[in-house]
């Protein structure tokens, strides 16, 4: 949700928001992309409430689903699940390195603004998760952020080791400390045990949730997303956090080498990143519904799962992530450098300008139409329907964000991030002051 400016930063001492002749359209396209898919992977397994239904409801309903839902499902998991959360946090770390750039062009250090940006987004990302929905990436994104500080004057060498080990190594360590009381169990019968006590207690947290889902009130809500949060989301979230920061590296490492800002240079690289992201896509995504397909066939469960299958399943988890994340922003990259495809992508581009004020608003429109509190379609919604429901919504905001930019230069939850950064309101309309350079998120 870091937006990225584009070409050579305008010499300035002072800080202050990126202008609109800085930016880089086709990293506003991508972002604007990735939104579409966060929000998707959001409805399909969260906002819908199906990622709270009991095991074996689950895989029934799996199993008796229409055909549309099956397909859609199964491309979900193959196409989307993971790959563009990983396109955003990508952009979260290319932007960081922009930010650099622009802070050494003033000959100014980068901490004291972005920590105060890390800050405000912290507060903003906890008011979201606590109020609103579990799920927040804002607050995760800002403590990681605080990271990126540490590796500004590493070298590209130590960027990219650093996000492999963190990618492929991580996980396997994350998995490892989530299953650590089994790990130090002494017979089988003792880990099956464990097991199948941690199972339990992880089903009663998401009955009472989901049960404050379906008919709480909105303090109801609060309380029951916050307990699952604090007690499974969490520890999920903590189990994973490196991984996401090696997205940020690798992000940090391409802004840095300005591969997006001299794209017809990097053709070659992006091909290449392509062809190899399909690989590498393929083959951690096809395990994963390998995986899948055994256990709504019941040939496996997690009692008889073997015990290294999670520790091998993660790593392979990670690389079909990265390499569709790769494919996806490589794609749009080369096609990008076609005039037709540049302005037909191109409309997703206020979008990315707008990707927080979006992201928060889809929260709203989701938490009511699937909450007890709104419209009430918790768990009564498949797979298709949540996926058409938020293409529809997705192309409202395109248009909103067309609309609302030809007039003012922030969407307004970047106004307010922004105002609280620099510690002053930033000029709002395009027409504020007479002589102001038009300017749009930074």
């Amino acid at each position: 949700m870091n937006p990225a400016p584009s070409e050579a930063p305008v010499p300035s001492t002072e800080a202050r928001p990126v202008d609109s002749g800085e930016r880089l359209a086709l990293l506003d396209t991508l972002r604007g992309f990735a939104l579409c898919g966060v929000f998707i992977s959001n409805v399909v397994m969260w906002f819908s409430g199906r990622s709270f239904l009991p095991r074996e409801q689950m895989l029934a309903a799996i199993a008796n689903a229409p055909l549309v839902d099956t397909v859609t499902l199964q491309a979900y998991m193959f196409l989307v699940s993971g790959k563009f959360i990983t396109i955003f946090s990508f952009l979260f770390g290319l932007g960081f390195a922009v930010q650099l750039g622009r802070a050494e062009t003033r000959g100014a250090s980068i901490v004291p603004l972005y920590t105060r940006r890390l800050g405000v987004m912290l507060v903003m990302g906890l008011a979201h998760l606590f109020l609103l929905w579990y799920g927040d990436i804002l607050s995760t994104y800002a403590v990681l952020g605080f990271g990126l500080l540490l590796f500004r004057g590493r070298s590209d060498r130590t960027l990219l080791v650093c996000a492999l080990l963190f990618a492929f190594v991580w996980p396997v360590a994350g998995t490892a400390l989530l299953k650590l009381p089994q790990l130090l169990a002494d017979t089988p019968e003792a880990v099956a045990a464990i097991t199948k006590e941690a199972n339990a207690k992880t089903a009663a947290i998401k009955a009472q949730a989901l049960a404050a889902f379906t008919s709480g009130s909105w303090l109801d809500v609060a309380k029951g997303s916050g307990t699952f949060y604090v007690r499974e989301f969490l520890p999920m979230i903590l189990a994973t956090m490196l991984a996401t920061f090696a997205r940020f590296l690798l992000g940090l490492l391409a802004g840095r080498r300005r591969i997006f800002h001299d794209a017809p240079q990097h053709l070659r690289l992006f091909r290449r990143l392509l062809g190899w992201g399909l690989v590498a896509g393929v083959l951690g995504g096809g395990v994963g519904l390998v995986f899948q397909q055994l256990m709504l066939r019941k040939i496996l469960t997690p009692e008889t799962m073997p015990t290294w299958v999670p520790y091998a399943t993660a790593p392979l988890r990670h690389l079909g992530e990265l390499g569709f994340a790769a494919v996806y922003v490589s794609g749009i990259t080369l096609l990008f450098q076609r005039a037709t495809w540049q302005r037909v992508l191109g409309v997703l581009a206020p979008v990315g300008r707008m990707a927080l004020t979006h992201y928060l608003s889809q929260t709203v429109i989701s938490v009511l139409f699937f909450y007890g509190y709104g419209l009430g379609y918790v768990t009564k919604v498949g797979p298709a329907a949540c996926v058409a429901l938020c293409l529809a919504v997705f192309a409202v905001q395109v248009v909103w964000s067309h609309l609302w930019l030809s007039r003012f230069r922030f969407g307004p939850a970047e106004w307010v991030w922004r105002s609280l950064t620099y510690g002053k309101a930033q000029p709002m309309r395009r027409d504020d002051s007479a002589g102001h350079r038009s300017t749009v998120p930074a």
